[in-house]
């Protein structure tokens, strides 16, 4: 893109952002909440996938959050009433927990590890113990009102067991606030520029890739609904391809994609769209082994590539229509109604791998 505008003398700035742990560290969560994106009329940007298409959904916002407790190390045979388990409290913690899924929106989400057990003793009462939660909902407020419930729990779960809790705050991500205009760019774009083709070679590679996994359902068939009778009948036509080597037609908005982005916090600042392009066999399941096997192979490598294409095309229409860029703007600004954005993660959270306390 950079070239381009200079070779055509075209006014305009093209920012390329390299965003660090997307996946759980929310890196771009602390870039907005730094004010990194501030300056931008609009962002672009893309995820792997096994399919191409333009993403116009929201996301679940979340919060991620470490739970510690300290207790008293004693003989769990010869003096147990001198000690106090701090893997108790987190056990009550949890079970507490398992109670409040009844009391929140049907659309929320409540995960956790036990990522302390204490030690790997019985016969010790065990002193430190810790457990990393995940807590998810469609829109912000909504997280934070469940995270002060599972914080109340957690206090609980300390006074029951006489232990200490404190919590470490380790990250957040916002909701997503898709931009329909934006998206049709992206979707213009990606059927203008044809997508990979695959060799034999890739295509066997993909079925080996298949037959490491049990056949999961096709989850793209519960989203049918939301495509005219045409796109949902192409759509399924090609499901039955070892690599999805096609272009998603354009949806109406098909809600929460399930999952959470950092993304989503980027979309506050300004009209974002994202798209997706097909990096791996059909339906790996995601988070797998199957999934970081492929992250080098070549039909990774054209996905990428594809991908950038489609994302320097429609930034350069951008440049070319700042018609474009305008409505983008109102729709976001019509979208939000006012809402401020606000990042949840404190301004002395620094961003940082997670492990558990030792």
């Amino acid at each position: 893109v950079k070239d381009y505008l200079e070779k055509e003398k075209c006014p305009g700035t093209v920012i390329f952002y390299g965003c660090p742990g997307e996946e759980g560290g929310s890196g771009k969560a602390f870039m907005a909440r730094d004010g990194i994106f501030d300056e931008l009329d609009c962002a672009i940007t893309w995820h792997p996938w096994d399919l191409n298409f333009t993403s116009y959904e929201t996301s679940l916002a979340n919060y991620q959050v470490a739970y510690r407790f300290k207790g008293i190390s004693s003989h769990a045979a010869s003096s147990p009433h001198l000690g106090r388990s701090a893997l108790d409290a987190v056990e009550l913690m949890n079970v507490g927990v398992q109670f409040l899924r009844e009391h929140v929106i049907d659309s929320a989400r409540i995960h956790y590890a036990i990522t302390n057990t204490g030690g790997f003793s019985p016969n010790v009462v065990q002193p430190q113990a810790e457990v990393l939660y995940l807590i998810r909902a469609p829109k912000n407020q909504q997280v934070q009102e469940i995270f002060e419930r599972v914080n109340k729990i957690a206090q609980g779960a300390a006074l029951m067991t006489e232990t200490v809790m404190e919590y470490d705050f380790i990250k957040s991500c916002s909701n997503m606030i898709p931009n329909y205009r934006l998206c049709q760019l992206l979707q213009e774009k990606m059927e203008e520029i044809a997508p990979p083709t695959y060799t034999d070679e890739e295509l066997s590679y993909a079925k080996a890739i298949q037959a490491s996994f049990e056949s999961p359902s096709n989850p793209y068939e519960e989203k049918l609904p939301h495509y005219s009778k045409k796109d949902a009948d192409f759509l399924k036509s090609q499901f039955g391809k070892p690599i999805f080597d096609f272009v998603t037609p354009l949806a109406q908005q098909i809600g929460p994609m399930g999952g959470s982005t950092d993304v989503g916090d980027v979309s506050w600042v300004c009209p974002t769209a994202q798209i997706m392009t097909t990096t791996k066999a059909a339906l790996t399941p995601a988070h797998s082994w199957q999934q970081t096997a492929q992250g080098k192979c070549s039909i990774a490598h054209k996905g990428m590539l594809y991908a950038g294409k489609v994302m320097a095309a429609a930034a350069i229409e951008l440049i070319e229509s700042p018609s474009i860029v305008e409505e983008a703007k109102q729709e976001h600004r019509d979208t939000l109604g006012g809402a401020v954005y606000h990042c949840a993660i404190p301004k002395d959270v620094r961003p940082r791998s997670i492990a558990p306390s030792k």
